[in-house]
């Protein structure tokens, strides 16, 4: 991996996005997701690690339930050569993006554009269920412990799309941004952004961040077009076979 990573990005990942239960074990966190996703459900090293080491991590994964699955940050060489010589595919690779809250206030959102509730709207919750984000992702949003909010976009008086953010120790993370297909190339995605940046800022956080798959290439264009920075990038390591949604 290449590049600056952002002291805070894996804290605010944990804090915005949070798993069921942390769990330290040796050289581990362990993270029980209860079918939340990759965020929530991977292993991160907090140390050297080795064979006997992984062993004990997947026992515990197992345990709880979750098939293995390791998260590989910036200086996790030696255990993605570890996991690789064990037969574990790259799943996911992940680039993170943040900048300024004022960066993104600079504009005013137009009236009823993107609103800010919590809890989400049934219709907020249809969005994300047809997107595959259901009941598990929102038991997430609950366990998220700071200030945070749902995002109801609309256009033309009609819904458009639904997010969520949260905000841990002054950054706000953005996730589950899904817009309606016949609503999209509309902007609503960089009103959405806008609309969060100024939630985000009327709450004190300085930072607003977001994390996507680098596949995704729409959402990389959206936060690049922005003037958003890459901040980080990280991707999982997951036994062959084994399929876990980000």
């Amino acid at each position: 991996m290449s590049g600056q990573t952002a002291p805070w990005l894996f804290d605010v990942i944990d804090g915005t996005w949070p798993a069921a239960r942390f769990l330290r074990q040796g050289p581990w966190t362990l993270r029980e997701g209860r079918g939340g996703g990759s965020r929530v459900s991977a292993a991160s090293a907090e140390g050297v690690v080795g064979p006997g080491d992984l062993i004990a991590a997947e026992e515990a994964m197992t345990a709880m339930g979750q098939h293995p699955l390791f998260m590989i940050r910036p200086g996790d060489e030696g255990l993605d050569a570890l996991l690789e010589a064990r037969g574990y595919a790259v799943k996911d690779p992940v680039v993170a993006y943040a900048c300024p809250v004022g960066q993104l206030t600079d504009i005013p959102v137009p009236r009823v554009t993107v609103l800010a509730v919590w809890e989400p709207l049934a219709i907020m919750r249809e969005i994300w269920a047809d997107a595959g984000i259901g009941a598990e992702r929102l038991a997430v949003m609950a366990r998220a412990k700071g200030p945070k909010t749902g995002l109801l976009a609309r256009y033309n008086d009609k819904p458009g799309g639904a997010a969520f953010v949260a905000i841990h120790e002054g950054v706000a993370m953005l996730h589950a941004l899904e817009i309606l297909p016949h609503q999209r190339q509309q902007g609503l995605g960089k009103w959405m952004m806008r609309g969060a940046a100024h939630w985000a800022a009327a709450r004190g956080a300085h930072t607003l961040s977001v994390v996507c798959t680098r596949e995704n290439d729409g959402a990389n264009a959206l936060y690049s077009g922005l003037g958003m920075s890459v901040v980080g990038r990280y991707h999982y390591r997951v036994s062959h076979g084994e399929e876990t949604r980000t």
